[in-house]
């Protein structure tokens, strides 16, 4: 099979689908890799560095996508990519469909077979390849948080830490999944006030067990969480339903509530965002203010730390890669149902049930695709 990547164009998007180490995991199967020139230089990969791993380098992504029989990237594809797909191709990428009917639509009429790295699971409903990028993402929401706290950036001029006889900063963290738990860790760690909500029991026992006095849990309802967000300096929406639109917890009405110059911080934003006051922002201009409230809701985070975040996912999305690859991709889904839940969307149909469910498709049985 031919397997391509190409250099991503989301705004400060320095990621890469394929590292040079990968490529040559792949090129060592048999297949080829085509890399478009330069797609690897926000990593510190040159070309020649694919060259070495077996890749053979073309000069632009029309190549690759009119040349290549798998897409693997990082990033949704925006609107110039999708009208470059072509029916038959797969496509192996972050996805977030669910709060995105423009790009579900182009994919549709593209005719292609769409697997979204978001949506393949793991054991006990694990989803292993969101999690790297959720660890990241959860670190640097805290580090958002701190630079948005800043009185230049319009914060309250807050220190998480505080200094001895000044207290510490709050902190509110919504979600004590992969992205809340690794946010709260950097948290607590920087010496900040935390409290961590959810509506699992077994999460918050997990949680308090691991955090002990350091850090407080609460049961996540209206109540909770308003009481919570009318004290905190910093809250860090990390919500996730698999595949679907994040429910919006925080209100508008609850901004007023809130200190002047209090920061959110939106992680789910690539699933529409929790806060109702969400829109999705870029790197170049990450944060707005809606009611005195500094908001950043930058869709992909991990893209600032290209290099960690790409070895990283790379980790997880090559066993698969490598499978599709070997195996062709209705065989790969067949023989691992895991990785058959990540399909979206097939030749016109949308198939993952939460998708169809929230953009108001038919969702196309998954057994009639790989019969």
């Amino acid at each position: 099979m031919r397997v391509g990547t190409v250099r991503e164009v989301k705004d400060h998007e320095y990621r890469v689908g394929l590292t040079p180490e990968s490529a040559h995991e792949i090129t060592a199967r048999g297949h080829e890799v085509w890399v478009e020139s330069g797609a690897g230089l926000g990593i510190g990969a040159a070309d020649r560095d694919y060259e070495a791993a077996g890749a053979m380098i073309r000069p632009d992504a029309a190549d690759i996508f009119a040349g290549c029989e798998l897409i693997v990237k990082v990033k949704e594809p925006q609107p110039g990519e999708r009208m470059q797909l072509r029916a038959g191709q797969v496509l192996f990428t972050y996805l977030h469909l669910a709060p995105d009917p423009g790009q579900t639509a182009d994919l549709i009429a593209a005719g292609i077979t769409a697997i979204a790295y978001e949506t393949v699971t793991g054991l006990n409903n694990s989803l292993p390849l969101l999690r790297p990028m959720s660890q990241v993402a959860g670190r640097m929401s805290v580090q958002a948080g701190v630079t948005a706290l800043q009185k230049e950036h319009g914060g309250r001029g807050i220190l998480l830490g505080g200094v001895p006889g000044v207290v510490p900063g709050k902190v509110t963290v919504i979600g004590g999944g992969v992205v809340g738990f690794n946010a709260a860790q950097v948290a607590v760690g920087m010496g900040a006030d935390v409290t961590i909500l959810d509506s699992d029991p077994n999460a918050l026992e997990r949680l308090g067990t691991h955090f002990e006095n350091r850090a407080r849990t609460r049961f996540s309802n209206r109540a909770n969480i308003a009481a919570c967000i009318a004290e905190a300096d910093l809250v860090i929406g990390a919500v996730l339903v698999p595949g679907a639109a994040a429910p919006r917890l925080v209100s508008q009405a609850m901004l007023g509530t809130m200190q002047p110059g209090a920061v959110l911080v939106d992680v789910a934003i690539d699933q529409g965002g929790c806060f109702e006051t969400s829109r999705p922002t870029t790197h170049s201009h990450p944060t707005f203010v809606v009611d005195g409230i500094v908001h950043y809701c930058v869709t992909n985070m991990p893209g600032a730390v290209a290099r960690t975040s790409t070895y990283a996912l790379n980790n997880v999305t090559l066993p698969h890669v490598l499978k599709i690859a070997d195996l062709g991709w209705q065989d790969a889904l067949r023989a691992d149902p895991h990785l058959a839940a990540g399909l979206n969307v097939h030749a016109g149909q949308v198939v993952h049930e939460a998708v169809a469910r929230e953009l108001g498709y038919e969702a196309t049985p998954l057994e009639r695709i790989l019969r």
